[in-house]
């Protein structure tokens, strides 16, 4: 199984629709709140190439994007496969 991290912050409805979807999945993935962490929101912004909207999720260290970018891959049948390597 990938290792998945995804980046949210509090009061955020794409945050909650990304981890719902994760959570259908099945999958195991560690979630870091940037709400009150500078520290770990510009981890975030770098290892996302600047973007600073959240949720950002990555898997095995490929930056998905966010939570369209998110619901994309898994209407095209993309996700799956990335989830499962």
């Amino acid at each position: 199984m990938a290792k998945v991290t995804i980046y949210t912050q509090m009061m955020c409805g794409y945050c909650s629709a990304a981890v719902d979807l994760l959570q259908k999945k099945g999958v195991a993935f560690d979630e870091i709140d940037v709400t009150y962490d500078r520290d770990e929101r510009a981890r975030m912004r770098e290892r996302a190439g600047g973007r600073k909207s959240t949720p950002q999720i990555f898997i095995d260290d490929r930056h998905v994007g966010g939570c369209d970018d998110l619901y994309a891959l898994d209407r095209a049948g993309k996700l799956d496969p990335l989830l499962a390597a």
